[in-house]
């Protein structure tokens, strides 16, 4: 079991890897615009929802925009209140991620890498950089998405695998918990979601225990905004304590109701990795639209919450 597990560490950190070049490849197209984007157009909810939602879409990570946010609201650039908005649309902005891991191109991948690789290393403009870094990091998070399908056979061969797989079909509560702590320990939820697609496309896993896993992904990226608010001004954590609490509320309205969002999920894509992929958008697109008119009251739940009144 030993070299199996090897492989599938590798193939995590090519998958980790990947996101890294994906996301300072859209960083370095926006530059320090994105800063600028998220003081500027964050004055109403709505407009911290679209600028939350565009910003996470481009730099293709959830976390960096909410260090981001922590960062601007610890240095007074952003209130609080503001800050929720963005954590609403960037919830959004994540599941951008997730629709392009199920892209299916054959054997594309290794094109895509050599002509990235190219771009990056001969392209004297910014733009043609960035581009090169785009393509090589989708190259990796699809070949590590390969990876992760190969190795779910074999891994489950082992008993002791085996018996983690059938607990998690049987059992929401572990699928969540699976989810929390497998992000929480690689600080990306695209990842654990991935690695759940990988055990899902080989029918290892039923789509119910995926959507589980996937929930439980969305409370286990918080830790990361939790780490980053660690001896930041009040607001600041308020704003990391929101963004847990805002996906520990929708993760615990829809646990209850992962068999119907399959079947509806099966509806929309025979693949199931394109179905988990689609339940993701469901879920934060339901959860932040729901939450959105709601600013005012999750701004004053929170600061009743953790001992704050009012200003």
């Amino acid at each position: 079991m030993g070299p199996l597990l090897m492989l599938f560490a590798i193939y995590t950190a090519i998958f980790l890897i990947g996101m890294f070049m994906m996301k300072a490849g859209f960083y370095a197209l926006s530059g320090h615009r994105l800063k600028r984007w998220l003081m500027r157009f964050t004055a109403a909810p709505w407009q911290g929802f679209l600028t939350g939602m565009a910003a996470t879409a481009l730099v293709q990570s959830s976390s960096a925009v909410m260090v981001m946010t922590i960062g601007l609201v610890a240095t007074g650039y952003l209130s609080f209140r503001q800050s929720i908005g963005i954590i609403l649309g960037s919830n959004i902005g994540s599941t951008v991620t997730t629709e392009l891991m199920t892209l299916d191109i054959g054997d594309g991948a290794i094109p895509l890498l050599i002509g990235g690789a190219l771009l990056v290393f001969i392209g004297r403009r910014r733009f043609v950089y960035s581009i090169g870094m785009i393509a090589v990091g989708l190259a990796a998070l699809l070949f590590a998405m390969n990876g992760f399908s190969s190795l779910a056979k074999p891994l489950a061969d082992y008993p002791l695998v085996d018996a983690w797989l059938k607990q998690t079909n049987s059992s929401t509560a572990i699928g969540l918990f699976v989810g929390i702590a497998l992000t929480a320990l690689v600080h990306s939820s695209a990842a654990t979601i991935g690695i759940a697609m990988g055990f899902l496309h080989e029918q290892l896993l039923t789509l119910p225990a995926a959507i589980a896993i996937l929930l439980g992904a969305n409370i286990g990226t918080c830790i990361t905004g939790l780490l980053a608010s660690i001896g930041s001004s009040k607001e600041a954590q308020l704003t990391a304590y929101t963004h847990l609490w805002l996906n520990v509320a929708g993760v615990a309205v829809f646990a209850f109701w992962t068999e119907p969002f399959a079947r509806f999920a099966a509806m929309l894509s025979p693949a199931p990795d394109v179905q988990l992929a689609h339940v993701s958008v469901l879920f934060n697109t339901i959860c932040s639209a729901a939450a959105l008119p709601f600013v005012g009251i999750i701004e004053t739940a929170i600061l009743r919450l953790h001992g704050q009144k009012r200003a």
